[in-house]
């Protein structure tokens, strides 16, 4: 049976806090993906390695079977197709909210409420929960401008101090949910590699 296992890790804070984590389960990465060009790194055991993937691309990784375990934001997973991959843990790391926010003084409004954002599915479920319809407008980023510039009355994005908000002249209106990122498993190698899995979620229990 093959006991390759592969974890896939976007870089920036999620791997830099996902660290301390893997150190507590005796993996150590053999190179810093800050410092390289290597997507495949190799650890400390011979039968681990770690997948470096676009944060919003490690659960289609798991979910695919290219990598058994994953860390993603729940703002991914909210907005990603999660056949065949199960949600392990909350890791209690990268932790932000998901919220809407618009300018602090709200323009009178004669039409549909639109909103902005790139959590499209997310932004849909939480209005159709208040009965509200809206037009979603998708960004990919500068989710702030939006509304500055009459393309949209508010956004729903990420918030983690609140100063980018602040600087353009938004505020928080409504919380969405609590984000921070978890730990993923691919259905099939879950059953497979049961105890080399079960062995790092248990130490990544302890750690937190």
């Amino acid at each position: 049976m093959n006991d390759q296992l592969t974890i896939a890790l976007s870089k920036g804070r999620i791997y830099k806090d996902t660290l301390p984590l893997l150190e507590a389960a005796g993996i150590e990465p053999l190179e810093d993906p800050s410092k390289c060009r290597k997507l495949i790194i190799q650890t400390n055991q011979p039968n681990v390695r770690l997948l470096i993937v676009r944060a919003t691309d490690a659960p289609t990784y798991v979910s695919h079977g290219a990598a058994d375990l994953g860390v993603a934001g729940k703002d991914v997973l909210m907005e990603a197709p999660t056949d065949n991959l199960y949600e392990l843990l909350d890791l209690e790391i990268a932790k932000c909210r998901l919220m809407v926010a618009g300018p602090k003084i709200a323009k009178p409004q004669g039409h549909q409420l639109k909103i902005a954002t790139k959590y499209i599915k997310s932004a849909r479920a939480y209005y159709a929960s208040k009965g509200q319809q809206v037009d979603l407008i998708k960004l990919y980023g500068s989710m702030e401008i939006a509304p500055l510039i009459d393309l949209a009355d508010k956004i729903v994005d990420l918030v983690d101090t609140g100063n980018t908000l602040k600087a353009n002249g938004l505020v928080p209106e409504e919380h969405i949910a609590h984000i921070s990122s978890r730990l993923i498993v691919n259905e099939h190698a879950y059953k497979t590699k049961f105890k080399q899995i079960n062995d790092i979620v248990e130490k990544f229990k302890s750690a937190i």
